[in-house]
C-alpha cells in the first residue's frame, strides 16, 4: 500500500473515531450507544469489500490515536504481508464497474458482468456475489421508494461545526477591465457567525484554503467542517489538513442542499441586505465594505433562529474553543512525492536539492508552500528528516572522502575531488 492509500484508510478511521477524540465529553452511557450505532452502520471503507467495522477495531483505532498524542500517522495500516498481491477487484475494475452501473442503472449483477467482460473492463473473472456486495458497498443498488427522513439540526456548542460554501458574487474592477468574485464564507452551525469570509477572483482550491486559514487563526479549530462536494472541498490536500488537525470533514450528500441551509441562508441575507446597496467597486473596495458590515452589522444584530446576536452567542462559552497551534501555517504546506536519485539529488518546482544519504532510492515525501518553494521539509515512513538543502555544485566540486568513506571539503577552490590541481 503507498503512502497516499495509507493517508486515506488514516483519514477514514479518523472521521469513524472523532467523536470519542473529539473536545467534546461523552459520558458512558453516550460512547456506549455511539460504539454500538457506528458497529451496526455500513460503511463504505477505502480499499476494502467490507462494510462493517468491528467494535474492537474501533476502540484500538481510539487507544492508538490517543496514545501517539492525536497524530494522524498512527491511524496509518500496516504493510499487509501479501502486499503486491492482486484482489479481487481492485480500483480500475472498481472504477469501470462504477461507470458501468452509472450508465445502466438498471441492469442486473449478471448482465453488468457480462458487459465488463464484453467490453474488456476488467481482466478478473467477476463473481456475481463479489459484484453484488461492491455495488452494495458504493450505494449503487436500487434507491429506496419515499421520502428521506429530514430533521432540523444545530451544533450543541460554538466551533462544534462550521459549515462552508461559495456564492457567486458582484463584478468587480481589476485594473480597468471587469471580473467575477466569487464570496468564500464560513458560518459557525451553532452561533450563526461567521468566522470568515472574503470575495475572491477563484473559488478554486488556493482560494478556499486562504479563507479556510485566516478562520482558524481568528476564530480556533472546529471539531466539525461541513462542505459541499466541489474539488476544492474533495482535494486530497484538505482531507490531510483537516485530519492533521483534528477537524472531522464531512460531505454533504450530492444533489441535497437541505443540509447547508444556515450557510444558504447567510448567502440570501448577503445579496438582500448587503450586496442591493453596493455600487461597482474594486475587490479591495468590496472586502472592505464588506468586513465592516459583518462586524457593524450582522454579527450585532439578534438572529431570529437564535434569539441572540451571533457574537453574544459564540462568546458565552468560550471554555470549549480550540485555540489553533503555532505551527498552523505548517499544516498548510502543500504535499509532493519525489524519489531520491543516487546522486542525493531530486527536483521541486524547478529548483535541484540535496537530500540525506540514507534516503536514495526511497520515495520521500516533501512539505512547502507554495510562495516558498526553497523550504523544502522531506520525510519518509512518517518520520521527519529535516529541510532540504539547495545544491550548490561548485562546493560539491571540491568534496573529497576519507577512508571511512565520510564527505571532506578541500580548503582551495583549485583542489577538486581526486586531490590533484588540474
Amino acid at each position: 500500500m503507498t503512502e497516499n492509500e495509507k493517508q486515506k484508510v488514516g483519514i477514514f478511521r479518523f472521521s469513524v473515531i472523532h467523536e470519542f477524540v473529539g473536545g467534546a465529553a461523552l459520558s458512558r452511557k453516550e460512547k456506549r450507544e455511539l460504539l454500538k450505532e457506528k458497529c451496526a452502520r455500513k460503511w463504505d471503507i477505502p480499499f476494502s469489500d467490507r462494510s462493517r467495522i468491528s467494535r474492537s477495531a474501533i476502540l484500538r483505532w481510539i487507544r492508538l490515536y490517543t496514545e501517539s498524542g492525536n497524530r494522524l500517522e498512527s491511524l496509518y495500516p500496516k504493510d499487509r504481508s501479501d502486499n503486491g498481491k492482486s484482489r479481487t477487484i481492485d480500483e480500475e475494475t472498481g472504477l469501470n464497474l462504477i461507470r458501468l452501473r452509472q450508465e445502466m442503472p438498471d441492469a442486473t449483477v449478471p448482465v453488468l458482468i457480462r458487459m465488463m467482460k464484453d467490453r474488456d473492463l476488467s481482466d478478473k473473472n467477476l463473481r456475481p456475489t463479489t459484484v453484488y456486495r461492491f455495488l452494495h458497498n458504493h450505494n449503487l443498488m436500487k434507491p429506496q421508494v419515499g421520502q428521506p427522513d429530514r430533521r432540523k439540526f444545530e451544533a450543541e456548542l460554538p466551533n462544534d461545526m462550521w459549515q462552508s460554501d461559495v456564492m457567486h458574487g458582484p463584478m468587480v474592477m481589476v485594473g480597468d477591465r471587469k471580473r467575477k468574485s466569487y464570496l468564500i464564507a464560513f458560518i459557525d452551525d451553532h452561533s450563526r457567525l461567521i468566522p470568515y469570509a472574503r470575495f475572491y477572483l477563484s473559488e478554486n482550491l488556493a482560494s478556499f484554503l486562504d479563507a479556510f486559514e485566516k478562520s482558524l487563526l481568528k476564530r480556533g479549530l472546529p471539531r466539525k467542517l461541513y462542505v459541499d462536494n466541489g474539488a476544492a472541498y474533495r482535494s486530497k490536500q484538505l482531507e490531510h489538513i483537516t485530519a492533521s488537525l483534528g477537524i472531522a470533514l464531512i460531505h454533504a450528500r450530492p444533489y441535497k442542499p437541505q443540509g447547508k441551509g444556515k450557510i444558504e441562508r447567510f448567502f440570501r441575507t448577503v445579496r438582500m441586505q448587503f450586496l442591493s446597496e453596493t455600487d461597482p467597486m474594486s475587490l479591495d473596495e468590496l472586502n472592505g465594505a464588506f468586513d465592516l458590515w459583518i462586524r457593524e452589522v450582522y454579527h450585532q444584530r439578534v438572529h431570529s433562529g437564535t434569539g441572540k446576536t451571533p457574537l453574544d452567542r459564540f462568546t458565552s462559552q468560550m471554555e470549549c474553543l480550540r485555540a489553533s497551534p503555532e505551527d498552523l501555517r505548517d499544516h498548510f504546506r502543500m504535499i509532493a512525492r519525489r524519489k531520491v536519485a543516487k546522486d542525493r539529488t531530486l527536483t521541486l518546482e524547478g529548483h535541484l536539492f540535496e537530500a540525506p544519504v540514507t534516503l536514495i532510492g526511497q520515495r520521500v515525501d516533501l512539505l512547502y508552500h507554495k510562495g516558498h518553494p526553497k523550504r523544502v521539509e522531506v520525510r519518509w515512513q512518517q518520520k521527519s528528516y529535516g529541510y532540504l538543502t539547495l545544491v550548490d555544485l561548485n562546493v560539491n566540486c571540491r568534496v573529497k572522502r576519507d577512508k571511512k568513506n565520510q564527505a571532506q571539503i578541500s580548503a582551495s577552490r583549485h583542489q577538486p575531488v581526486g586531490g590533484k590541481v588540474w
